[in-house]
């Protein structure tokens, strides 16, 4: 009896593949904001990731040029609009240097406590959205209750929720406030009276004393989790070397192992803010970080994040208890019709996405020659081709989630 070696049952079918171009965007619900991204792919590898911006160009920088500084300060605020507080102090120091103005100790420690809590709102959300893009959703909720809290707080302060103007040049539009009824969301937390009255600062410190304990409830959900560990780790993985030679800055760059922060690093008319308050540069490596991890992949650029946030819980309250002490106004009065010198000026500061900087110019007028914006996010997207080269199409979300970009400061 002979043996048959093939079933005839059995049909060959060619399995190879041809390269093709998808569109990820302009509204794909994983891309931050509308951004394109085409990706030439050969079956379910990436080839090629080429970003393709400009979907919400707003003519910011022109518009700069014909508006005396306080006029601007609103454009700033559209620009990183879930860090507008951060976005208004860059410019706001930027206008300082060039006029030499001197800000109050007492104004220097408002911007120090509100630029932190904009930090804090920020990487809620960047947490949040990143575990949305690697499809969990509790993680999205918490992150938004948690930041409500901090928009209710910010609106006691100024009057608005998202595009604040209150960092403004010389100090801030207005002082901080003092006796409020606390926030419904914060009461509900905190099992309080929703009439209850109190002082913003004590308001403030009771949400850090309840976030505080949340942050265990993150890294349980994501952090740690199995499942989100085998989606980042190990992936996207950026060397030293590329963050540097790309340009990126913030926690993209720190999660690649550079310590560099320009709150301890930057220029003295912004580092002097910081004088006198204890608090760490979160850089990887990192001693707790799961075996399957390599220093610059996803998992790295996001842990930054959450352990940047337990180091601004910290600044606020240290800012907190230094307030009442301090001396000077909460603002130094600014004339619209001010001249600003026949100079230029360029200050970088340290905004949650990385490195925000403006350079002016002035010509003895009161409206700048120049106003240009340098986009922290801009740089970092720009690796996003090396990164996703040879990764899985699945992959690509997570890459550009852990990037954490806002289209609006790309394209202004």
């Amino acid at each position: 009896m002979s043996l048959q070696l093939e079933d005839p049952r059995i049909i060959e079918f060619d399995v190879r593949t041809d390269e093709m171009l998808v569109n990820m965007g302009p509204q794909h619900p994983s891309t931050h904001g509308v951004l394109r991204l085409l990706l030439r792919t050969d079956g379910e590898v990436v080839h090629e990731t080429t970003p393709h911006i400009g979907y919400l160009h707003r003519c910011a920088e022109k518009i700069g040029e014909n508006l005396a500084p306080p006029q601007w300060i609103p454009y700033t605020d559209r620009m990183d609009y879930l860090a507008a507080m951060n976005m208004n102090l860059g410019f706001s120091l930027a206008v300082e240097k060039l006029i030499g103005m001197e800000v109050p100790e007492k104004a220097m420690t408002l911007r120090l406590i509100i630029a932190e809590l904009g930090r804090i709102a920020s990487h809620l959300v960047g947490m949040g959205a990143y575990g949305l893009d690697l499809g969990t959703f509790s993680p999205f909720l918490y992150a938004f209750r948690e930041r409500e809290i901090i928009l209710d707080l910010f609106e006691e302060a100024c009057g608005a929720r998202l595009t604040y103007s209150y960092l403004t040049i010389g100090g801030s539009t207005h002082d901080l406030p003092g006796e409020i009824t606390i926030p419904p969301g914060l009461a509900a937390l905190t099992g309080k009276s929703p009439k209850l009255k109190m002082q913003w600062s004590a308001a403030v410190l009771l949400f850090l004393e309840w976030l505080d304990k949340r942050v265990a409830e993150y890294h349980t959900l994501l952090t740690r989790n199995a499942i989100f560990i085998k989606r980042t780790a190990d992936i996207g993985t950026m060397s030293r070397e590329m963050a540097i030679s790309h340009g990126c800055t913030g926690p993209v760059l720190r999660g690649s192992g550079v310590d560099y922060d320009l709150r301890r690093d930057g220029e003295p008319i912004y580092t002097r803010m910081y004088e006198g308050y204890k608090f760490d540069v979160i850089a990887a490596p990192f001693q707790d970080a799961p075996p399957e991890v390599e220093v610059g992949d996803n998992w790295c650029r996001f842990y930054v994040r959450m352990l940047e946030l337990v180091e601004s819980i910290g600044l606020v309250r240290q800012g907190l208890e230094k307030y009442p002490k301090t001396a000077g106004t909460h603002r130094v009065a600014y004339k619209m019709s001010t001249k600003l010198p026949k100079d230029e000026v360029y200050l970088e500061t340290e905004c949650p996405r990385g490195q925000m900087g403006f350079y002016i110019i002035g010509n003895g007028n009161a409206e700048p020659l120049r106003a240009r914006a340098k986009s922290s996010c801009f740089c970092n997207l720009s690796v996003t081709s090396k990164l996703c080269q040879g990764t899985l199409l699945a992959d690509v979300p997570a890459i550009v989630g852990s990037l954490d970009i806002v289209m609006g400061e790309i394209d202004r």
